[in-house]
């Protein structure tokens, strides 16, 4: 007979006891930290497995509890564990979460770390291997899905929502990366439409009506299986819109500059006002 699955709770119960050591770095959280990743390498703490109690673990590594709650608060934002109140509560070793790669990005973005030329320059790179691995996969339903997402963009412009549109535009591009059935894929394309999408509302949704027009040749493309021709016209319609994008970034900066100005014209006299 074929074994039972058991449930994660069952296989976390006969894992190993995981071993963990006295730290001395002035920065202990960190070496906390360090040593449960280490445990989860060897295998030693799985998915589900709950930590010793926080006082068992306070002396395990032989520091203050509130030492120990950093390192797993730390742990905690980075989607290795979560910590559950209540009687039947802990620290348990979560599944993960691609948030954390995306939430990264998102900080690297708001901390000048990636500008909006290398934010869509990444993004066409990305999409012409998505493009065409979903070219290679695609099923009726993944092909419906691109229909339905089509059929709302032309809607959301219809109605004049273009805040909406951006965003059913951007789904888009995350029905295709699905399509390519590589978690990686979908986790990476998310990180970087997620940025875009913080960009897209500091500069504002711009008209664009070549999109959905693009979009019809594409799915023809895609569904003629011409793969060549689907990456060309996503390329173009991708370098078209960040054309766009760069164009209305720039506006602004030089908006900006021209009031900065004036702005500091006015400074003296309101310190003179306010004096």
């Amino acid at each position: 007979m074929p074994s039972k699955i058991q449930p994660v709770a069952a296989v976390a119960s006969q894992a190993p006891t995981p071993r963990f050591e006295a730290v001395r770095s002035a920065r202990a959280f960190e070496e906390i930290a360090t040593q449960i990743r280490t445990e989860l390498t060897t295998g030693r703490l799985k998915v589900g497995s709950r930590l010793p109690a926080e006082r068992a673990l306070a002396v395990q590594f032989g520091v203050s509890r509130n030492t120990l709650r950093e390192a797993l608060r730390s742990l905690e934002h980075a989607g290795l564990i979560r910590l559950q109140k209540g009687a039947t509560g802990g620290a348990f070793i979560s599944e993960g979460s691609a948030n954390v790669i995306v939430n990264s990005m998102l900080d690297l973005y708001h901390m000048g770390s990636l500008n909006p030329d290398q934010l869509t320059e990444a993004r066409i790179w990305l999409e012409a291997v998505v493009v065409r691995e979903a070219c290679a996969r695609a099923t009726p339903e993944d092909l419906q899905a691109l229909r339905e997402n089509m059929d709302e963009a032309a809607r959301a412009t219809e109605e004049g929502d273009f805040q909406r549109r951006a965003q059913v535009h951007l789904n888009f591009h995350r029905i295709l990366a699905r399509m390519t059935g590589n978690p990686i894929m979908v986790i990476v394309m998310d990180g970087l439409l997620t940025v875009l999408a913080q960009f897209i509302q500091t500069i504002g949704a711009y008209e664009n009506t070549f999109v959905l027009p693009s979009r019809k040749r594409f799915l023809k493309h895609l569904e003629e299986g011409n793969t060549e021709a689907a990456v060309a016209e996503m390329e173009t319609s991708l370098r078209r819109l960040q054309r766009g994008y760069l164009s209305r970034v720039s506006t602004a900066a030089t908006s900006a500059a021209r009031v900065a100005p004036a702005a500091r014209k006015r400074v003296p006299a309101a310190k003179k006002a306010a004096s």
